[in-house]
């Protein structure tokens, strides 16, 4: 089973920004606040890998970002929806805008999905804009204030991964 994990609105709430190249939240709380919500309910999942769907990917680099999660989750990560070569044409110039940058997170997630020929998977984000009627059962949406805080969600996640709702 994959896990597509978005960050911000999920395990902390979405009020992250960079500020001089750091991330930081502008919101009652820390950064990955809830993160031990979801090391914890994983714990029963051991099968369950990570791929990031989160923005931090692509701004701070897919490193970068694995490097703020707790090590618990860390070492479930085995790749995120973005990766540094989509921003670069096949004769090696970087694009200024790519297909990623304007996809919504569900096609962003899709492709991923689709290239990989996954068929057993579930979503955690809070934007649910753009989910196909056909694939909408694998999204577990957050609220972006509460994200995986959230009893109801956490229960919904163990569902979608095989568990007791």
């Amino acid at each position: 089973m994959i896990l597509f994990l978005d960050f911000d609105g999920v395990l902390h709430p979405d009020s992250a920004y960079l500020v001089k190249g750091r991330p930081t939240l502008k919101a009652a709380g820390e950064l990955f606040m809830w993160a031990p919500l979801l090391t914890d309910l994983l714990a029963d999942f051991p099968a369950v890998q990570i791929v990031l769907s989160t923005s931090w990917a692509r701004e701070l680099s897919f490193s970068r970002a694995c490097r703020w999660l707790p090590d618990g989750l860390r070492a479930r990560v085995i790749g995120a929806t973005w990766h540094s070569s989509m921003k670069h044409q096949a004769d090696g110039f970087s694009l200024s805008q790519t297909w990623w940058d304007t996809a919504n997170r569900y096609q962003q997630i899709k492709r991923f999905a689709d290239r990989a020929g996954l068929v057993n998977w579930v979503a955690v984000d809070d934007q649910p804009e753009g989910w196909s009627a056909d694939d909408r059962d694998k999204l577990v949406h957050t609220n972006g204030d509460t994200g995986l805080s959230d009893s109801r969600v956490l229960a919904s996640l163990a569902a979608r991964l095989g568990g007791k709702p």
